[in-house]
């Protein structure tokens, strides 16, 4: 831990770096931020089928607890936030044993469920970690609720910047908790945004990354709506179902091409370095250059084996499985995480469904097997994919590498915990949670609980296995490799870059080529992933965004996906703000007009999300 400073400017706030210290933001995070952030993101998936990440909403209110400390006080917030997260994030993670009670599966006791959940969940903090050099500090991908938190910390803990910022921040908090909370609470307006389709964090998240990112989820999204009559012909789909039910698998398969060239590249740049004996340049994410890796590598061995042995010896899954699972951890934590770097979507159901896709290739004949080895994925990606995502705050503030690590170990340990026995609450409190509604077909108002609903429907499919969803993915794996291949011998060429940078023609041209013709397919996937309105709401605020930069903020900021390894990948700020220049410096580079507004928008979301949680917690268990 860092060594103790003075106390907060309050007087009675103990000392920055002491027992104490640490004690008070642990107490918090992990008594009351925690358990409301895993009880708000349980009941979204019990009753909406997704969850809103918890670092934005912890860090909003890890700022007021801190804000006595000045500017200090944003690193203490940032450890808060970190841990209260991850609690929430495993909280979501109940869904997994309503799928069990759904399929008729017998419920393990809860502390052999707790010992299981809390293993992954390890072992997902520590692939997590693993992949954050590449993703936070090389490949600096934008994580736009990572950047969302960062500014806001920083605005609510430094007055200099506050008084900058408070009124483009304030504005787009505003804005999303409005657009969010009255559309739910007045039903005449709701039904309105609901014909309009009005999403306010992906519109949010578009803001902050910009059209080159944005655009090609459009692209994808229209594409597949008008192919998804085409895969209801050929049996691929049900009438009615949206595209993105085989589009993912397509979406997946390209990130994972993209990586697999990016992969090549990076080891290629690493050995040349190696032979030449060249030191690696620092960037601004070398706020630890004392992490151990061998000891990062010790922890991720010893929870994988310990995950493997728990699933074997406490939930009976075969060996096979529970190696293949682990083994999976590896890309998908990778994939998924430069998913949420780029678009701000985990696709964790995605993971797990094409999981269970593979292992049914592999010769799985059991839902319960599916099951608990999926769950691995499902965990995983979660905490793996947090970790990633609170690192790229960390990076943007300086944060001590460490000492967020072991605040999201504690933020683990009780959400392991949590996620059990908020479950557990929650299918006593509402036995309509305990239906299998993929059966019996009914649909309960206040309760679609449509990621379970997905989940069985995967793991249903053990006993009629479907040849062509691995056709799909492997078409989608060989789109990605062609593409990202293309795009850097393309953008790679110096007689392109002349075009590029020498008039107006090559500037629209390159954007062309980077949003609609050869878009990047960590951008273009995000288009597969999810609902096509959420794609097309990323993609408007996407447009509004550059545009907001191009003719207002007169320094438009470049949000290309670059190559792994560039240090000017999207949304990367250029340097730390020097202590030593004068209060008149103008705001961080990632902390524009448009990015404020964007994360307000976000933080504004989230806020309405967990109002709205607890009205609707509070009104069913009243029965109104």
């Amino acid at each position: 831990m860092a060594q103790a400073t003075k106390p907060g400017k309050s007087g009675f706030l103990p000392p920055i770096g002491s027992a104490s210290y640490h004690g008070m933001l642990g107490a918090i995070a992990i008594l009351i931020l925690g358990p409301l952030g895993g009880i708000t993101a349980a009941y979204m998936n019990f009753s909406l089928g997704f969850f809103v990440g918890g670092q934005v909403l912890a860090g909003i209110l890890g700022s007021v607890v801190t804000y006595g400390y000045g500017p200090e006080g944003k690193h203490g917030a940032n450890y808060m936030q970190t841990m209260a997260a991850s609690v929430a994030s495993m909280g979501a993670m109940g869904v997994l044993i309503q799928a069990m009670v759904w399929l008729g599966l017998p419920i393990p006791p809860a502390w052999q469920l707790v010992i299981y959940f809390l293993c992954i969940g390890m072992l997902g903090v520590g692939i997590g970690m693993l992949y954050t050099p590449l993703l936070v500090d090389r490949m600096q991908l934008t994580f736009p609720s990572g950047l969302a938190v960062a500014n806001i910390l920083r605005a609510l803990t430094d007055k200099r910047l506050l008084k900058k910022s408070v009124g483009s921040l304030g504005t787009g908090t505003g804005l999303g908790f409005l657009l969010s909370f009255v559309p739910a609470r007045v039903a005449s307006i709701g039904d309105l945004v609901g014909k309009l389709h009005i999403e306010i964090s992906p519109i949010g998240a578009g803001m902050i990354v910009g059209a080159r990112i944005g655009v090609p989820a459009i692209v994808v999204a229209v594409i597949g709506h008008y192919l998804t009559p085409y895969f209801v012909s050929i049996g691929y789909l049900k009438e009615g179902q949206e595209y993105r039910i085989v589009g993912f698998l397509i979406a997946l398969g390209t990130i994972m091409g993209a990586a697999v060239v990016d992969l090549v590249l990076i080891f290629r740049s690493a050995i040349a370095r190696f032979r030449s004996r060249e030191a690696t340049p620092a960037t601004q994410g070398s706020d630890d250059k004392n992490f151990s890796f061998g000891r990062l590598a010790l922890w991720i061995a010893f929870w994988a084996t310990a995950t493997i042995v728990a699933g074997r010896v406490i939930m009976h899954v075969p060996l096979f499985y529970l190696v293949f699972a682990v083994a999976l951890c590896f890309l998908f934590v990778l994939v998924n995480g430069i998913s949420l770097g780029i678009s701000d979507s985990n696709p964790i159901s995605s993971a797990f469904v094409l999981t269970v896709v593979l292992m049914v290739v592999a010769g799985l004949k059991d839902q319960g097997v599916g099951l608990l080895a999926g769950a691995i994925l499902l965990v995983t990606c979660s905490v793996g994919c947090d970790m990633q995502q609170d690192r790229s705050t960390g990076w943007r503030l300086g944060s001590n590498r460490r000492t967020q690590f072991r605040y999201q170990v504690m933020g683990v340990t009780m959400g392991a915990v949590c996620a059990v026995f908020i479950t557990t609450l929650f299918l006593k409190s509402y036995p309509v949670l305990n239906e299998n509604l993929l059966e019996t077909g009914k649909k309960v108002p206040g309760w679609s609980s449509a990621m379970t609903l997905k989940f069985v429907g995967a793991l249903k499919g053990i006993t009629d296995p479907k040849p062509w969803q691995t056709q799909l993915l492997l078409i989608g794996l060989a789109i990605g490799v062609v593409t990202e291949a293309l795009r850097k011998i393309i953008k790679n060429n110096e007689g392109y870059k002349r075009f590029r940078d020498g008039s107006s023609t090559g500037k629209v041209s390159d954007f062309v080529l980077d949003a609609i013709v050869l878009p990047s397919p960590y951008a273009s996937s995000f288009g597969g992933f999810v609902p096509f309105a959420a794609a097309i709401n990323f993609g408007v605020g996407g447009i509004i965004g550059s545009l907001y930069n191009t003719f207002f903020d007169g320094k438009p900021k470049s949000t290309t996906v670059e190559s792994a390894g560039s240090p000017t990948a999207a949304g990367a700020p250029s340097a730390q703000p020097d202590a030593n220049k004068p209060a008149a410096e103008e705001l961080p580079e990632d902390m524009a007009t448009i990015s404020l507004i964007g994360g307000g928008l976000i933080g504004g979301d989230a806020l309405a999300m967990l109002l709205i949680g607890i009205i609707g917690l509070i009104s069913t268990a009243l029965g109104h």
